[in-house]
């Protein structure tokens, strides 16, 4: 698999080429990095929403998007990024006054939203927030969220954790190196919780 990648990805991101550069890493055949840095709570709180350690988001990520987006993406066809990377002071402000922006603690979170830190155990993962645009009709007609629950867990074997949230269906999915198969589900009158629910 042939991807655009930078000859040398700096330790620290510190210019605004720098930035372009490292927005500009493939992490597959359909994603870049720039996909994943957008967030309202950077732009509103005016915290930049940078990895702390480039190589390390650039690793995670592209296994997350290779083991997993892609084969969603190939299957349903185009998915929306609704939330990707974290650096740790913006998952802080989100997740700051009780949880303000919908965010759990940067400890939660490592190997998740924040790709470049392990978690607690060592290990590291990535997640992303993603919408199936084709899926949007069946779920706003239905708001049935189970069977395509099911399809994931039938087909992507390489996941480790899905949590479906009421708007849009979408749901967080992530990639880790120590994969938990864990579903979730925060939409009201669900009949299943999925497996570890």
């Amino acid at each position: 698999m042939h991807l655009h990648r930078p000859k040398k990805i700096p330790s620290k991101i510190l210019t605004v080429n720098q930035l372009e550069e490292f927005g500009r890493v493939q992490l597959s055949p359909s994603f870049f990095m720039r996909d994943f840095l957008y967030s309202e709570i950077s732009q509103i709180e005016n915290i930049p929403n940078i990895p702390h350690y480039p190589e390390a988001a650039i690793e995670t990520g592209s296994m997350l998007c290779q083991k997993v987006l892609e084969p969603l993406q190939k299957a349903f066809g185009r998915i929306s990024i609704r939330s990707g990377y974290r650096c740790p002071e913006v998952n802080a402000k989100g997740a700051e006054n009780k949880n303000q922006y919908r965010c759990a603690s940067n400890e939660r979170n490592y190997a998740r939203h924040i790709w470049d830190y392990p978690d607690k155990h060592g290990n590291y993962g990535a997640m992303a927030c993603v919408v199936v645009n084709s899926y949007l009709k069946h779920y706003a007609t239905t708001k049935d969220w189970e069977t395509l629950s099911l399809w994931l867990t039938e087909n992507l074997s390489d996941y480790s954790e899905i949590h479906f949230f009421p708007k849009l269906c979408a749901f967080n999915i992530s990639w880790s190196e120590t994969p938990k198969k864990i579903i979730r589900s925060s939409i009201r009158n669900s009949k299943m919780c999925g497996t570890h629910c």
